[in-house]
């Protein structure tokens, strides 16, 4: 059964960094296995109330895998809203965002990724 957009809490059971980083490489294989168009990442933004660890580092992974042609692209929770360019294309990519509550938000503690 293909779902078009799925949510994945990575900072769910607050793991260290490299669980987080290893369940979110599983969870991206998984969802294009099942040819998932977009996932939404949450990370939270840290206790520090700067950015957590958490969020640093699924970031920049998620940077590293868009140069490297894995993922096609993401936005950051703070860039995830209708006038950015880039998320217009999330939206046409993908109808279902449109209804997403975080959309204009300026969420700090969440990545979207295009996988396709």
């Amino acid at each position: 059964m293909q779902r078009d957009f799925i949510t994945v809490n990575l900072e769910e059971g607050m793991p260290i960094v490299d669980v987080a980083l290893r369940r979110m490489s599983g969870e991206l294989a998984s969802a294009r296995a099942h040819r998932v168009i977009v996932v939404k990442f949450i990370h939270g933004y840290g206790s520090s109330g700067t950015g957590g660890r958490l969020r640093v580092a699924i970031q920049r992974e998620l940077e590293r895998l868009k140069v490297k042609g894995a993922i096609k692209s993401w936005i950051p929770g703070e860039k995830w809203e209708i006038f950015n360019f880039e998320v217009i294309r999330f939206l046409d990519s993908c109808e279902v965002l449109r209804m997403d509550k975080d959309l204009g938000r300026h969420n700090n503690g969440i990545s979207m990724v295009l996988l396709r």
